[in-house]
């Protein structure tokens, strides 16, 4: 199975499965020097984990990480670093039955067309379990990008109909709502709208935003490699995740050129945009703004109401899933799509290190090789 694989300098391998013994990641690339252990990356983790709230799966995990290798008294070596988080609740006794037909609004159905054969047990590697190895490398790159001053911060904008206000944003609320919402009046609507979901054995669909602060302009790649398409591969390849967009978006197709246009001024030395609907990425490059990102994430397809598939035998069928499911994936996948943004800018700003010949020339004059 390819696609496991992700960045260029900054590159990680994740592995294991929903219902297997352990999950983990492989990160090479990361510069040695950096101060890490276990609770710089606990608390990334346990944001994504399941079985915190009630509009969470009951699923307990304590999704407890453990570094393997690429550090030595506290420090990254430079060698790869390899994280562990056993599984420890598993109950695939709940999903002996869907091995005989496919779930809709899941990978079954694809899994089985592409390789004859599935894990079915929680999905395997098409479980949003997988997400964890992510998060926790994810939580590296957010750690390397502070230390250049950059922050990485997603949070919950709408579930289903209900959207935050930002004139209320308290960011302290992604961390104590249920929801991830920074908005204590749009968490309590959105906790009223999920449990009439539930209720009526549904579920429902959100986005998530994300923004990037203190990224200077310059990083990013013109053509194939722009910063923006390869921001959109990134939160895309979250499973639940059906669009992206960064800036205005979707509403960029319905303004004038006058009204989409950031003006550009300078101050003390210093350009800078009085208007940011670029989202903070021009021509691939970011532009030295904010970069706003929002990924829009479908519906939890497993509900408890009958629906109608297809067994393996194609035979037309009804059934009603069994096991512990989310109502509603958008609070858990808030920090997978900050940590698939901070490994992509971190991993565009190692690649930004080559661009220039003075850069090179700055670095490796005499002397500035030694220890």
């Amino acid at each position: 199975m390819a696609g496991s694989t992700f960045g260029t300098i900054f590159k990680i391998s994740t592995w294991g499965e929903s219902h297997g013994k352990a999950l983990g990641v492989v990160i090479d690339g990361c510069p040695a020097g950096l101060a890490l252990d276990e609770s710089d990356i606990q608390p990334y983790l346990n944001r994504r984990k399941p079985g915190q709230t009630s509009v969470s799966t009951p699923r307990k995990e304590s999704d407890q990480v453990e570094i393997l290798s690429g550090t030595f008294e506290g420090r990254t070596t430079g060698t790869p670093i390899s994280l562990i988080i056993p599984n420890t609740s598993q109950k695939s006794s709940d999903y002996s039955e869907i091995a005989s037909y496919y779930r809709p609004g899941h990978a079954d159905f694809t899994y089985d067309a592409k390789y004859g054969f599935r894990d079915y047990k929680g999905g395997g590697r098409s479980s949003g379990r997988e997400t964890a190895g992510r998060v926790a490398a994810g939580a590296i790159a957010a750690k390397l990008l502070a230390e250049m001053g950059v922050t990485v911060t997603a949070y919950t904008k709408a579930i289903g109909h209900v959207s935050i206000d930002m004139a209320r944003f308290d960011k302290q609320l992604i961390f104590s709502t249920a929801t991830c919402m920074p908005d204590e009046a749009a968490d309590k609507a959105a906790m009223a709208y999920l449990k009439e979901c539930m209720e009526n054995k549904d579920s429902c669909g959100g986005i998530v935003e994300c923004v990037v602060e203190g990224l200077p302009s310059g990083i990013g790649d013109p053509v194939f490699e722009k910063l923006d398409a390869n921001l959109a591969k990134a939160v895309m390849s979250i499973g639940a995740v059906k669009a992206v967009e960064i800036g205005d978006g979707f509403q960029a197709a319905l303004a004038k050129g006058s009204a989409n246009n950031d003006p550009f001024q300078s101050s003390d030395g210093r350009i800078y945009k009085t208007a940011n609907h670029a989202g903070g990425i021009l021509g691939g490059i970011s532009d030295g703004s904010q970069i706003i990102l929002r990924a829009f994430i479908k519906p939890t397809p497993s509900i408890f109401s009958p629906q109608k598939t297809v067994n393996k035998s194609g035979e037309n069928i009804e059934i009603a899933i069994k096991g512990r499911h989310d109502p509603v994936i958008v609070p858990r996948a808030v920090v997978v799509v900050e940590a698939m943004t901070a490994l992509t800018v971190l991993d565009a700003c190692l690649l930004g290190m080559s661009a220039r010949l003075n850069y090179l020339t700055a670095f490796y004059k005499a002397g500035t090789k030694t220890p």
